[in-house]
């Protein structure tokens, strides 16, 4: 849940041909185009090394965290991926849009959410089935509270019970987007215990049996 620990560096030259055959050819060779906007400055049609992308995009965080970027011949800027294109069926990128971020002001972002203390939940081993309805929180936040992750604990839930974005402590200075209401949060379900086919848990079967045989 902590701040950005690691700060990931692309490098990229600026695109001087546009368009869809001017894209193959930088694909062809290794390139990725993309185009960064925002911040008060022009958008910029640039390009990146599919192995630099390839390189970084291992890691989760790179799609929800603050990129420097290098542009040949400018100065070092700060980044966000707002898309990302991929081929069609090879591993490869095809298009990045990034935004520029500014200091002072706040950012939407989606952060991912690791889910914690699910090794033993009350309501999985009752016979339940954790749903993570949610893999990630789109935020608002200054740029130097954005967070890596967000961290849900589910240690606690049991079968029919929820985790709602109300229930969730989000780090100093990060909201949920949207403004959105306590009852809002309390409906916007993040996890929940689903209980099994059937519709009992191991436990309430147990129980049940139990009073059967307390009634003979």
């Amino acid at each position: 849940m902590s701040n950005q620990e690691y700060r990931y560096t692309l490098h990229a030259v600026v695109r001087t041909d546009e368009g869809k055959g001017a894209s193959r050819r930088l694909r062809r060779e290794g390139w990725v185009p993309a185009i960064v906007y925002g911040g008060n400055a022009d958008p910029k049609s640039i390009a990146i090394k599919q192995d630099e992308l390839q390189k970084n995009a291992k890691h989760d965080s790179f799609f929800s965290q603050i990129i420097n970027l290098k542009i040949e011949g400018e100065e070092e800027q700060e980044i966000l991926v707002r898309d990302v294109q991929h081929h069609v069926y090879k591993p490869l990128f095809q298009h990045f849009d990034f935004q520029r971020i500014v200091r002072g002001q706040e950012l939407h972002a989606s952060v991912a959410l690791h889910f914690i203390n699910d090794e033993k939940i009350p309501g999985v081993v009752a016979g339940g089935v954790l749903s993570r309805v949610l893999t990630s929180l789109d935020v608002v936040c200054r740029p130097r509270h954005l967070p890596e992750y967000i961290e849900v604990d589910v240690g606690n839930l049991e079968v029919g019970e929820s985790i709602t974005a109300k229930d969730i402590k989000f780090p100093e200075g990060v909201r949920v987007a949207g403004e959105l209401s306590e009852d809002e949060l309390s409906q916007l379900v993040i996890a929940s215990i689903l209980r099994p086919a059937g519709g009992a848990s191991s436990t309430s079967a147990e129980e049940e049996a139990a009073d059967a045989d307390d009634a003979e």
